[in-house]
């Protein structure tokens, strides 16, 4: 507690976001905050109670702070004073068990700068920073740690198309403007595959599914690959020649975030499913329901057709707990996770994997039922994989 947390995120952030005091237990409940990192890009800061909170509710803020450990992908341990004991080194513990990265700041260094003693403490050749937050010392030394431990960082950079895309090639995106599209802007994973594609120096042509077909005749182009929503793969399917590789932004956030392997394991199970089986649908985000949504009335509705099958279906938001038991369900389907982290996502399919429940995602099973799926995943597998 009183370690300078919150006043190290204002740093971080530019800006007074969370409450600073002298007093020690001024933040309560985890406190989430989303800042723009040169280097690194979009992140969330959270905020936690002291770990050395006391009382029947500082017991609580403890367990509230844990709790959000399993979520994160980057630790930062504020300490000050020098002042490191059994707290710390549980907490490090905590992190190494969970295959967490992270680093040490020694905070308040204008009162008392961080001494041999505390670093003889520190074991593992942990990257530790002297740092003070109430002077507001230059915050370049964290950001730049933030940045090389990030695991996503240089992942996101390279693992999203790189490895399909040549200096100078074009890629269609094909992008449905439907009853489901947020006003005024493109959904994250466009945005995201026309970033990655400026970062690899090729050519992003986005157009909708209905200026497919007049586009390739017009123009001749013919690009290295096309990307389309999974909710028009038919039409997408129908539309590019058969020699150029298609796929859908779904499943390339699932080759990127997923667990890839599993689901290609998992999605033919669609084909085994029996009556009365039940199937789990994970959504990442949170948003207004359509009449014609895809995870509560597509895809069940395909899945159905596709199958013959009297199935029962259930759906859960963001990162909320399953209302039943991981073991209920024959089918896990996860949707492409754009607004979670990697380690959230693989670690909300964990349950399922580790209970032999297949796991697929939502283009993935689309193109499934759609007879589309060799050609939709041929884009990030071997042939020798056997897969297809």
């Amino acid at each position: 507690m009183n370690s300078g947390k919150s006043s190290i995120i204002n740093r971080l952030a530019g800006q007074e976001i969370a409450i600073v005091a002298d007093k020690p237990g001024t933040t309560t409940d985890p406190v989430k905050k989303s800042v723009e990192i040169l280097g690194v890009g979009p992140v969330i800061f959270i905020d936690t109670a002291g770990i050395d909170d006391e009382g029947e509710l500082g017991e609580l803020r403890i367990k509230r702070s844990k709790q959000i450990i399993k979520d994160i992908d980057l630790a930062i341990l504020v300490i000050s004073l020098n002042l490191f004991d059994d707290h710390e080194e549980k907490l490090i513990e905590l992190f190494k068990k969970q295959n967490i990265p992270y680093f040490i700041i020694h905070n308040k260094a204008d009162i008392e700068l961080l001494s041999l003693e505390t670093l003889k403490k520190i074991i593992d050749n942990t990257e530790i920073v002297d740092y003070s937050a109430a002077e507001a010392h230059d915050i370049k030394p964290v950001t730049i740690l933030i940045e090389k431990l990030l695991p996503e960082t240089v992942y996101m950079r390279t693992s999203l198309l790189g490895d399909l895309l040549k200096y100078g090639d074009i890629v269609l995106l094909i992008t449905p403007i439907d009853t489901e599209a947020p006003e005024g802007r493109l959904i994250l994973p466009q945005v995201l595959a026309i970033r990655n594609i400026l970062d690899n120096d090729c050519v992003a042509i986005i157009l909708k599914e209905k200026e497919v077909d007049a586009f390739l005749r017009k123009t001749k182009i013919r690009p290295a690959l096309a990307i389309t929503d999974s909710q028009v793969f038919l039409k997408a399917d129908a539309s590019i020649p058969k020699d150029i590789p298609l796929t859908s932004f779904s499943i390339m956030l699932a080759r990127f975030k997923g667990d890839f392997e599993h689901y290609i394991q998992g999605t033919p199970k669609i084909s085994e499913l029996q009556d009365g089986d039940r199937i789990l649908l994970l959504e990442s985000c949170t948003h207004q329901i359509s009449c014609d949504d895809i995870g509560r009335v597509k895809i069940p509705r395909w899945i159905s057709d596709f199958t013959g099958k009297k199935l029962e279906f259930d759906i859960t938001q963001g990162l909320d707990e399953l209302s039943r038991p991981i073991s209920d369900y024959s089918l896990v389907i996860q949707c492409g996770g754009c607004m979670v982290t990697r380690k959230q996502l693989q670690n909300r399919l964990q349950s399922a994997i580790d209970k032999d429940i297949p796991v697929t995602n939502y283009g993935m099973a689309i193109a499934y039922v759609q007879g589309i799926y060799p050609r939709a995943i041929a884009p990030f597998i071997k042939v020798e994989d056997n897969y297809l």
